[in-house]
This record gives structure tokens, sequence and C-alpha cells, in this order.
């Protein structure tokens, strides 16, 4: 079986009421929204999902729950590992993999610094590895925070060796290190998952397995759309394109907390609030509510455009 992790994959938020508790019935309206608008799997526990701002055991609840409700309709995977030392990520990473993803993301800042060090990034990765269950499907995501540590070329390949491996979330917001990457990986277990708006359509021409920037949060279906029927609207992809790459520039106007504006507009859940955002974005970043209400016009605007191109 094909376990590659592939498509539009939606980086999950996290719903709380606004005292700053999990909003669950927020998030199973929110799962539902993810896979009613085109999402081909989940990220559940990553950075979006402000893991670096929940407990382990709400890390481990938040898997638990996406995979349940869920209930097989699409792959969920899972990240959920936070900590500095080794020791501490093996408990993080079987706590979570006791959750049963379909694929257990570890991230790449975790294991070594800033500047790459092969030898401690391969160390470190054979000390988690060799942990988790031999038939657990694994991935790599280049996580922004606290810092970008992206895979050098010889990382790429000696995940590519390793058939547990079958998804990178790639935040290299490169085309030609995209496209490189695919080449470095032909033929193996290791899909190529691009994270970045701007190169979104030119990364799937070129053969990336899919989408799985931030804002799958607002659109989704729009990123489904040029990933299934793109090539076979040329213009009207470019147009989408153009749009979507200009959307995504809204994203340092305090995502996620900018996501949970959308959504509670949209009515998905009722809160904003945010612990990885703790600032009043709305009054922080000027026409904040007008910039997030174009968003969705253009976002409806586009979905009717496809609707008539794809009759």
């Amino acid at each position: 079986m094909d376990s590659k992790i592939k498509g539009i994959v939606p980086v999950m938020l996290t719903p709380f009421d606004d005292q700053g508790a999990i909003d669950w019935g927020g998030l199973e309206a929110l799962i539902h929204w993810y896979i009613d608008h085109g999402a081909e799997a989940l990220f559940a526990v990553c950075q979006s999902s402000e893991m670096q701002h929940l407990s382990l055991s709400e890390r481990r609840d938040l898997a638990r729950f996406t995979i349940t409700t869920v209930a097989g309709k699409v792959p969920v995977i899972a990240s959920g590992h936070i900590a500095d030392a080794i020791d501490d990520q093996i408990t993080e990473l079987t706590t979570m993999a006791r959750t049963e993803p379909d694929c257990l993301v570890m991230v790449s800042n975790r294991l070594d610094g800033e500047i790459p060090n092969k030898m401690t990034f391969d160390q470190n990765l054979t000390a988690i590895t060799k942990t988790l269950p031999s038939d657990l499907p694994l991935g790599m995501y280049e996580c922004p925070a606290p810092y970008r540590r992206l895979l050098t070329d010889d990382d790429i390949r000696g995940l590519a060796d390793d058939p547990r491996f079958v998804f990178l979330k790639d935040v290299s917001c490169d085309l030609n290190t995209v496209k490189r990457r695919l080449s470095l990986v032909d033929g193996s277990s290791l899909a190529i998952n691009n994270a970045n708006a701007a190169i979104a359509y030119d990364a799937l021409q070129a053969g990336a397995s899919g989408f799985c920037g931030v804002f799958n949060n607002f659109h989704p279906d729009l990123y489904r759309w040029l990933q299934d029927h793109g090539s076979s609207h040329p213009g009207l992809a470019k147009e989408i394109s153009i749009f979507l790459a200009l959307a995504a520039n809204a994203e340092p106007l305090g995502y996620p907390k900018l996501a949970k504006v959308y959504h509670q507009k949209i009515g998905t859940f009722k809160s904003i609030y945010s612990r990885a955002v703790p600032d009043d974005i709305q009054t922080k970043h000027w026409a904040l509510d007008e910039i997030v209400e174009k968003i969705i016009e253009g976002t409806t605007y586009y979905r009717a455009k496809i609707a008539g191109a794809t009759l």
C-alpha cells in the first residue's frame, strides 16, 4: 500500500474558548470544514495548532480527538515534539505514537542547531526512530519556530533511503529547491509537500505531492482545484494562483489568530483566543477586519468561477 501523504494538507488550528481551554466542539466543526473543503489529509498538532503552547497531554488529546473524529475519511498526521533534550523528545513522540496517527512527523530544528550538523542530526534521528514502532510511517517538518532548520541534500537522501519516511513538509519557500528535492527523492517513499503559497501552483506543476501551507486554513478548496483541474484551465489557474499568493501575504498580521478571525466570521467556531498570539490583532493591525473580509469576498468569487469552469 502507498502510504505517502499527498494532496491538500491543512495545518490545523486549535480552537480555544475565551478562557483559553480547548474548544472541542469548535474543533469538531473545524475538522468537518477542512474535509468539506477539499482536505486530503490533516496535520494535527503542528505550529499552527500552537503546539509550543500546549501541554503534552493536550497535544496527545488533540491528535486522538482528530483521529477519532475523522474516522478514516482522510489520513491524520501529527507532530508534537517541542523539547530540547532528545530524551524528552522521545517521551513526546512515543506518547504521540500511541494515538496511532497515519504518520508521525518530526521537527527538523529539534534534531540539531541552526547550523546543520549532519552527524548530530543523524545521531538524534536514530535515537528517536529506534524507539518508535517499526511499522509507523514517519515524516519530517521544517518548522520555522523557534528557527527554520532546512534539510541539506544529504539529509534528504538519508530520509529517502529509509522507507518509513513518507512525508516532508518543505518550508524552503524556493521553487528551485523544491525541484531539486523532487529529483533527490524520485523513486522513494518520500513525498515532498510544499508549504509556500507564492510557489504553490508552480510546485504542483513541477511534481510536488501537494500543498501544506497555512492558508489551507482559509481556502483549501481553491488549492485543491489548482491541483486537480488547474492544468485544464491555465488562464483561470494563473489568476487564482495570483490571488492565493497575495492573500497569503496577510499571514504576518497575527497568524494563527488571523485565521481564527476568519473562522469566527464564517461561523466555524466562536472565539479567536490564541495562546501563541495574545495581542489584540484587530486593533494592532490597521484595517485587519477589512482585509479578512476581502479574503472572504475573493474566496467566494473564485469559488463561483471554478464552479462554472468545471461544469
